[in-house]
């Protein structure tokens, strides 16, 4: 099997993974997922995939990814790493989606409007 390549949104946060059978390695930007994603939370996100699908140290999985935030990034990663494992083995998607695991979360920050202080706040209304 070679490497399958796949990418995962959200927000502004873009992760594209490199997933290859191995013993269990991520690797993020060149550093190790535990030291780029330091809380539990995130990690546990970011194994979201390979627990549901129980492949845990299965498969090497190389990362780059920008933009966004912290958490962001991490639900990225867990987006890219999912239709990675369905390009894998098509059992794989039931579970995952059952999970919602392969939907592109749509939600965005809204856009400032002008003549506004910000998306949706108005400046206070003067009736005199």
């Amino acid at each position: 099997m070679e490497v399958i390549n796949t990418s995962g949104r959200r927000k502004t946060a873009i992760a594209r993974v490199y997933l290859k059978p191995g013993n269990g390695q991520i690797i993020v930007n060149k550093r190790d997922y535990k030291q780029y994603f330091p809380t539990g939370i995130l990690q546990y996100i970011v194994n979201q995939p390979f627990e549901i699908t129980k492949n845990e140290g299965k498969y090497d999985v190389k990362v780059n990814l920008n933009g966004g935030g912290i958490k962001g990034q991490a639900e990225a990663l867990r987006l890219a790493v999912s239709k990675a494992l369905v390009q894998i083995d098509a059992e794989y998607r039931p579970p995952l989606k059952a999970k919602g695991l392969l939907r592109r979360d749509p939600r965005m920050v809204e856009r400032k409007k002008p003549g506004q202080p910000k998306a949706r706040k108005k400046f206070q209304f003067s009736k005199r």
